[in-house]
């Protein structure tokens, strides 16, 4: 534990970029830790449109078949030769001898206060993806290191940068609606990319921290940022209702396999909606499959087997110290997928609806999209459309649509505009969408707070949490 005699108020760190070039002119030195899913987006920056800003000395990951992966892309994309790998274990030595300014950790969620922690002492900045850590403990050991090393960690909110919710921002900025007085947001998962978090390593909360903290923390981090106020106190409620072994008993769903993917050598045999069967994907089965016998990680465990452990149902209720309320719930197994969110204000209020993924339809003659946020699907059915809508309405006037403008790539662009930010240094940005180590605490605290109210079935105090640090704005 840290003593609590060092507690103090932290400000937080300046904002800087991952690959800019440093103070005396030269690119920024790279290393990335964690060579699953989401380190691809990076890679493909440094070896393409950042390629200016920023040099990736080395990967590391504990599966050296990853890394292989990886070694091939980066020959695609043009690169001269194999860059260098690494032990994750030996990641102080690496970044010391090789003067690394930057950490990039895309590693899961439960091991991101150690890399993170470890990279500061060293010498070097990080860049991590959501969520900043899984604990308060992972909190505290955060704080402390960015307190005594002053040295800097940005957590990659790509949702700040995607124009529909930008929009929203820009409608409660400019006073609009008035003063804010209580937000509700849905967000439901469907039967699609929900599942998927209860087939690999997030389904323990040890892991993952549930989906309270792996993947709301994107949309708590949303409504910090949207109203621009500090979580006080949660109260949640929620459960495993549809994943699960036990649901599955209760539905009569039968004997199922362990896995999505057969043995090698058997035949595909009937579609199962909920299994993923790795073969069907090329880049799944080169990053996992094939790499299996390094590790044993199975990314295809069939979504109704016993030690599941986190929720597919929440429901939240969080006082901010401004004042408003949000409701919020989250449901893991929709046949759609999408989010609703209106806010509240003293002189009207402003809705915004989309639809990310209108029905899961599944065909035999393409490859269904996991997260249609990240790369937009066009499946519709004959009530429901893909799509989103901005609709603000005053007191005493008529409703009003606001018009969303998207770019190109993942995010409706947002990706593009994060990427920028990391890699060339955020501009003046009225909006303020660049985020630091602070507003990670802050969209975590949420998630920390409403898992220990799940346990306790009470309201709890975000300071109760003692994260060693003032997350009021301006502290």
């Amino acid at each position: 534990m840290v003593n609590t005699a060092e507690t103090t108020s932290a400000a937080a760190a300046p904002h800087t970029a991952a690959g800019s070039p440093t103070s005396d002119g030269r690119k920024a030195r790279l290393a990335l830790v964690g060579t699953g899913g989401r380190s691809e987006m990076y890679i493909r920056a440094v070896f393409g449109k950042h390629a200016d800003t920023a040099e990736l000395v080395a990967f590391s990951d504990v599966n050296p078949g990853r890394v292989e992966f990886y070694q091939g892309l980066i020959q695609e994309l043009g690169a001269p030769g194999p860059i260098a790998s690494f032990d994750p274990a030996d990641l102080t030595a690496f970044i010391q001898a090789n003067h690394i300014d930057r950490v990039v950790v895309t590693t899961p969620d439960y091991t991101h206060a150690d890399y993170i922690v470890e990279a500061l002492r060293a010498g070097a900045d990080v860049v991590v993806e959501k969520p900043l850590t899984i604990d308060a403990e992972g909190c505290r050991r955060i704080t402390k290191a960015v307190q005594e090393t002053g040295r800097n960690v940005v957590v990659t909110f790509n949702y700040r940068y995607s124009p529909r919710n930008s929009a929203l921002k820009e409608i409660i900025q400019s006073g609009v609606i008035g003063k804010v007085t209580s937000i509700d947001f849905s967000w439901v998962l469907d039967t699609v990319h929900g599942a998927d978090y209860f087939r690999r390593w997030h389904r323990e909360k040890k892991n993952s921290g549930g989906l309270l903290i792996h993947k709301a923390s994107h949309h708590f981090d949303l409504v910090n940022w949207w109203i621009d106020d500090v979580p006080e106190r949660v109260f949640a409620s929620g459960g495993l209702k549809f994943y699960g072994d036990k649901n599955a008993a209760e539905r009569g769903l039968g004997p199922r396999p362990e896995r999505g993917t057969p043995d090698a050598g058997a035949p595909a045999g009937d579609k199962d909606p909920f299994a993923l069967d790795l073969r069907e994907d090329e880049r799944l089965k080169a990053l996992f499959l094939d790499n299996e016998h390094y590790d044993g990680y199975r990314r295809d465990q069939d979504v109704f087997t016993g030690g599941i452990t986190i929720e597919d149902n929440l429901a939240l209720v969080v006082e901010y110290q401004g004042g408003p309320r949000l409701s919020y719930s989250l449901n893991a197994h929709s046949p759609w997928e999408g989010y609703r969110v209106a806010v509240n204000g003293t002189e009207g209020r402003a809705e915004l609806e989309v639809v990310e993924r209108a029905a899961v339809l599944h065909s035999t003659d393409k490859k269904t999209v996991v997260d249609p946020s990240a790369t937009p699907v066009e499946e519709e059915d004959a009530v429901r459309r893909n799509g989103e809508r901005l609709v603000v309405q005053r007191h005493w006037e008529a409703a009003y649509e606001v018009p969303i403008v998207n770019g190109e790539g993942g995010h409706g662009g947002g990706d593009e505009l994060l990427l920028s930010d990391l890699f060339n240094g955020p501009g003046e940005d009225p909006l303020g969408r660049p985020s630091g180590y602070l507003d990670g605490l802050r969209s975590v605290s949420v998630g920390i707070a409403g898992n220990q109210s799940l346990e306790t079935s009470l309201p709890i105090r975000v300071e109760d949490l003692d994260l060693r640090v003032d997350l009021r704005r301006g502290k």
